[in-house]
């Protein structure tokens, strides 16, 4: 079957937008192309040349394939070629028409066709250089990560990664730093690499290739490979992982934008043919299916004798069902990440009374060097709208104060330009019970800090006491206790895949990392992401392999080792609240050392129960005993958080942190206890009964572990599994709500960009009398197809018809005909068709993934021919998850009104 999974768009057929808001103004739509996909660039994969029917006298598949191509006129130019037998065989093509494309999908030989994707640059949730030894951002304990994971016990072993060869796909790295081993080659940390797209590559332009993956303009690679391998004996008392492993660096990100997937592939297959024992990737984009091409490659690269590590990606914000690609490859390890336990901040000195030094939230001293009395906005400490307004006219000059202000109702800019008007410069925010945390304060100098220190600041100015503050340019830093320490960090993105994959796999520590940065960039820096536990992933693997060896047995079982040795974790620190959904967490954090030590093995990590449509409720696995005496077994049922992954009442996501229910679902083991003999190995059976008190229409996510409690915690073991309360076939998938722009979607603005509410002609001159279709989808879809359709059809629509075009994230043209059906409904001819779409999310800003717009710029078919004059309908259709694509029964439709084409004779 050919795939068409993310069409990329013709721009001289369609031009289409990717932005999101609320209630976004209908007049600030754009009307320009803009998609993560490039235009005219495809990725084929082409067959085996035996299964090529005109293979001919030709040694290449690849060959074969184009010999046909050219045979049928067809224009197309060969940017990269794939050519690693057994993994991928293909090539990144340019094409120039939609009828190019079309000839493509139906050539044999061709197994897939795929646009060729764009993935921006990772940006980590938190960076800052570190200034030296003193600097407030660094760890309390430089080997902290490594005490969580039991890492320092396998370097106390003298475990160290030596002879394990890992490959970083990501910006390139800094060789010359002399933590990771001041040079690049053989007897170095770092032995090689690849610069496959050189500084000035930001994903728009030509890739410029050299030898050389040396990165000191951007970082991220060179955090990354400190995380692998730092040298011990550093000014931080940090390590890597696995820092006697060898390291090469594939450069496949400029100093910065974006990648295009194609460089991706050739990156991971180099990888590969290289020798490479394990790849790791931090990087990627919201996806939420399997099947992208880089996915595809990683998946199968895991899945044949290498380990691959990839970040599960930052969107918790976003909610469930948004995994990230390629992360979401099927054989992959994808990696969540966890807090760190504290958060270094900054004391201020309290100067006229007795008190403790005040935290303030802030990495850095601020840049005040003399002592500054205190001034109060306000003596009531419970006012709510504290300097929201101008200040009084009897307001003293506050240049020469410190000002402190309360938190509440208007925003702390509002406060701050008040002050300021008044000559304030330097401002305390206390709390007023919304959180310490981080605030955003534009450029105004002002920090946060906590309710009961505000509150005693102003009873001692209102009490007339003399009271001054001061801050320590060094020696004020302090590890303020993080609440969410030790917890799965809130931005790790939300599983599961859209087609039930269990993702993420496993948690690393990830937020607040110290690690290596591009000297010219400050040697070393403290960044926060999953970028961060990827790489301490990947590291553990090294690990793993050091000790186990690299035959396929051992990479094939390392993610079910990490999965059924982690540890489980809480949603929070209060007592009674369940463990975090295993959505985010994925089977808790890696515990390294067990995984290595333990001689309780089970034959599967994940146990995959679907939705109830095709709910499996019988699941079975193997525990063995690999230790040389026998051992007593006894197993329990440990729930997890149900996490109610839709707004009651809605069609959209819940965000980030999704709320959980205690609800879960009932479990019978069989045997729930039982002793193995050394080298025995027992199947267990567990039957699972759904929750019942659960409303379905949240689309409920529970999940838990089967727990294997051994003699000793390091015979014990657990097996993770998630399954939904709900079919998936029942969520919708196109938004047809007023939510984001105040009418409902889709919805077809016409030239003006006014909601089309009636029949309008078109005449397509100059690319201006043109329609531009509007629309959002809630949730993932494995097909979306636009056809074009008779004024008269008789079709009743899922969707009210109100606007001519409906959406679709980005454009195929999978097939060059004009007419026919499809699932039963005669068309005239196709305009698109893609398969395996994310959901949009509720990003408001311009950047953004919150809506889509589509702009037809000319009269066209999908296969290029001309639509003829006339009266026409658009009909939408969007396949429900796990839907048969030949049923129409199984697709939500929407169909515009009469839109006519009307285009002057020429």
């Amino acid at each position: 079957m050919k795939t068409a999974a993310f069409w990329a768009l013709l721009p001289s057929i369609l031009a289409a937008t990717a932005v999101f808001g609320a209630k976004f103004p209908l007049s600030q739509v754009p009307r320009v192309s803009k998609t993560p996909t490039v235009p005219n660039q495809f990725i084929i994969e082409v067959a085996q040349l035996s299964d090529i029917p005109t293979k001919r006298s030709f040694t290449r598949s690849l060959d074969a394939v184009y010999a046909t191509l050219q045979e049928r006129g067809v224009s197309f130019d060969v940017t990269k070629e794939f050519d690693s037998a057994g993994l991928f065989v293909g090539a990144a093509v340019t094409l120039n028409s939609a009828q190019d494309v079309a000839a493509i999908s139906k050539t044999p030989g061709v197994v897939a066709i795929r646009p060729v994707v764009r993935f921006q640059s990772p940006k980590p949730v938190k960076s800052h250089v570190v200034t030296g030894v003193n600097d407030p951002q660094i760890p309390p304990d430089g080997e902290s990560t490594h005490v969580l994971t039991g890492v320092d016990k396998l370097h106390a072993q003298g475990l160290i990664g030596t002879g394990i060869k890992i490959g970083i796909i990501d910006t390139g790295i800094d060789y010359t730093h002399p933590f990771l081993g001041g040079g690049i080659g053989p007897g170095h940390k770092v032995i090689g690499g690849f610069d496959f797209v050189g500084d000035a590559y930001d994903g728009t332009n030509t890739p410029v290739p050299d030898s050389d993956p040396l990165d000191q303009c951007n970082g991220h690679g060179t955090h990354v490979g400190g995380i692998i391998g730092a040298n011990p004996g550093n000014p931080f008392n940090i390590s890597g992982v696995a820092f006697g492993a060898s390291i090469t660096a594939y450069r496949v990100f400029g100093c910065s934008g974006s990648v295009t997937d194609d460089i991706l592939v050739q990156a991971l297959l180099t990888g590969v043919k290289e020798g490479q024992d394990i790849l790791t990737m931090s990087l990627g984009g919201a996806d939420g299916w399997t099947e992208g091409t880089s996915s595809v490659v990683s998946s199968r690269i895991a899945g044949q004798g290498k380990i691959v590590t990839i970040a599960a990606g930052n969107d918790g914000a976003e909610g469930s069902w948004f995994t990230s690609g390629p992360g979401n490859a099927i054989n992959a390890i994808s990696a969540a990440s966890l807090d760190n336990t504290v958060i270094p901040l900054q004391n201020a000195t309290i100067h006229g009374v007795q008190h403790d030094p005040i935290t303030y939230f802030d990495t850095f001293p601020l840049p005040i060097t003399q002592t500054l009395p205190i001034f109060a906005t306000s003596n009531d400490t419970t006012i709510v709208d504290d300097a929201c307004d101008p200040l009084p006219d009897d307001t003293p000059d506050l240049s020469k104060f410190l000002v402190v202000v309360r938190r509440g109702t208007c925003t702390f800019v509002q406060k701050l330009t008040n002050i300021a008007a008044k000559g304030g410069q330097v401002s305390f925010i206390y709390d007023n019970g919304n959180g310490f945390a981080d605030i955003s304060v534009g450029n105004f100098t002002a920090v946060l800090i906590q309710a009961a220190d505000g509150e005693f600041l102003v009873q001692q100015f209102a009490a007339g006491v003399p009271v001054s503050v001061s801050f320590p340019q060094t020696g004020g830093a302090f590890n303020f206790p993080d609440p969410a320490g030790g917890l799965i960090s809130s931005f790790t993105s939300y599983g599961p895949t859209n087609d039930f994959f269990f993702k993420p796999a496993v948690a690393a520590p990830g937020g607040n990392i110290l690690s290596t940065f591009p000297v010219p960039l400050g040697s070393f820096a403290v960044l926060s992401g999953t970028s961060m536990a990827t790489p301490f992933m990947a590291a553990s693997s090294a690990l793993l392999l050091s000790v186990k060896g690299k035959s396929q047995a051992v990479t094939s079982t390392a993610r079910t080792l990490f999965e059924s040795t982690a540890q489980s974790i809480g949603s929070s620190k209060t007592d009674g609240d369940p463990l975090q959904t295993l959505t985010q967490q994925g089977a808790g954090l890696v515990q390294v050392f067990n995984a290595l030590h333990t001689k309780t093995i089970v034959s599967t990590g994940e146990l995959i129960l679907n939705d109830t449509a095709n709910f499996k409720p019988i699941q079975t696995f193997t525990v063995k005993n690999t230790d040389t005496k026998a051992k007593k077994f006894k197993l329990t049922h440990v729930p997890a958080g149900t996490a109610l992954t839709t707004q009651p009442g809605t069609i959209f996501a819940a965000d980030g942190p999704v709320p959980l229910s205690s609800t879960a679902a009932s479990v019978t083991i069989v045997p729930n206890q039982f002793t193995l003999l050394p080298g025995e190995t027992l199947p267990v059976f567990v039957t699972f009964k759904l929750p019942t008190s659960l409303d379905p229409s949240t689309f409920p996510v529970f999940s838990g572990f089967i727990q294997v409690n051994g003699p000793t915690q390091l015979d014990s073991v657990k097996v993770s599994y998630i399954g939904l309360q709900g079919s998936l076939k029942n969520k919708q998938v196109i938004d047809d709500t007023d939510v984001f722009f105040g009418v409902p979607l889709p919805t077809l603005l016409d030239s003006q960009g006014d909601v089309q509410s009636g029949p309008v002609n078109y005449t397509f001159a100059g690319g201006e009398d043109v329609p531009t279709l509007l629309w959002r989808l809630a949730f993932g879809t494995p097909a979306f197809r636009i056809d074009l359709v008779s004024p008269n059809i008789n079709f009743k629509p899922t969707i009210t018809s109100r606007g001519l075009f409906e959406g679709l994230p980005f454009f195929s043209f999978p097939s060059p005909h004009n007419g026919g059906s499809f699932a039963q409904v005669k068309i005239v001819g196709p305009l698109a068709e893609f398969d395996f779409v994310s959901r949009n999310d509720d990003d408001t800003t311009a950047g953004g993934e919150g809506f889509n717009t589509v702009t037809l710029t000319t009269p066209t078919f999908a296969n290029g021919t001309t639509i003829p004059n006339g009266s026409y309908r658009i009909l939408v259709r969007a396949l429900k998850v796990t839907g048969n694509p030949t049923n129409e029964a199984d697709y939500e439709s929407w169909l515009s009104p009469i839109i006519g084409v009307q285009v002057p004779p020429s």
